[in-house]
């Protein structure tokens, strides 16, 4: 693996996630989960908060001088300088509902762009990790591998993923989701983290979500670019606050971007 300036943040992103693996599976469907509505009525459970907890808790020893934002604890994403960002359970209602497709997700954030994340699915027996220089990676019962997007050139012969269709109708245009599928081969609803780093992996072709938050893509981003695909939210932008999500093999994604803005 080449040794880049992060290489020392992407080390510690693996302990941050150990800490975070040990907490999700210990509580992941336990009896006495304790489950709460936030104000935008997405669940929130007492794993999520005890993963952050002890996340900002290592931050703090390891990182003091850096910067920290959480979902649940909170922090600007955009603050000047270093911010670890941190997700403790991507795809909550999966984890209560006892299904086991979710992560714990970390980046750091430098100025504004994400440099290194990763993303740990234990019981899937997944994790991935990517930074500015050293290339995306993925660990499975396989081992440790490098990893990389497709190669499909056509939007015929891709493959989309998506989260829940019913979000598409709040947030934008399920039309023009609708008119993307049918220009692809198939078409699947994987959700949140996964999608992305099936891109990433080069097992899809295009994941697009219609609203996201910073936290849930950090480390979606720099996974994708670093795979050699590209990352955007609906509107072209590459940030991580546009508040939606367009990962693809970077061949595909001005044709899926022209049929999403419809």
């Amino acid at each position: 693996m080449t040794v880049s300036r992060y290489s020392f943040d992407l080390d510690l992103t693996g302990t941050l996630a150990d800490a975070a693996d040990a907490i999700t599976t210990s509580r992941f469907r336990a009896l006495d989960l304790d489950v709460d509505s936030k104000p935008d009525r997405t669940p929130v459970t007492d794993a999520d908060t005890a993963v952050e907890d002890a996340v900002r808790e290592l931050l703090a020893r390891h990182r003091p001088d850096d910067a920290i934002a959480g979902e649940e604890r909170g922090g600007s994403v955009a603050a000047p300088g270093r911010v670890w960002v941190i997700d403790p359970i991507d795809g909550t209602k999966n984890f209560l509902r006892g299904t086991p497709v979710w992560a714990t997700l970390l980046a750091l954030v430098e100025n504004g762009t994400p440099v290194a994340g990763m993303i740990s699915a234990p019981l899937l027996g997944r994790r991935w990790w990517a930074a500015a220089g050293e290339g995306a990676w993925m660990r499975d019962t396989e081992g440790a591998r490098p990893i990389s997007v497709s190669r499909v050139a056509a939007l015929s012969d891709a493959t989309v993923s998506t989260t829940d269709l019913g979000s598409w109708v709040v947030h934008h245009d399920r039309g023009a989701y609708l008119d993307l599928v049918d220009a692809t081969w198939e078409s699947r609803a994987f959700g949140d983290f996964w999608q992305h780093c099936l891109v990433a992996e080069g097992a899809l072709d295009i994941a697009v979500e219609p609203v996201v938050n910073p936290w849930d893509v950090a480390p979606v981003r720099v996974l994708v670019e670093q795979a050699g695909g590209r990352f955007t939210d609906l509107g072209g932008n590459p940030g991580i606050e546009g508040g939606s999500a367009l990962s693809t093999n970077a061949q595909l994604h001005d044709a899926a971007l022209e049929l999403l803005r419809r």
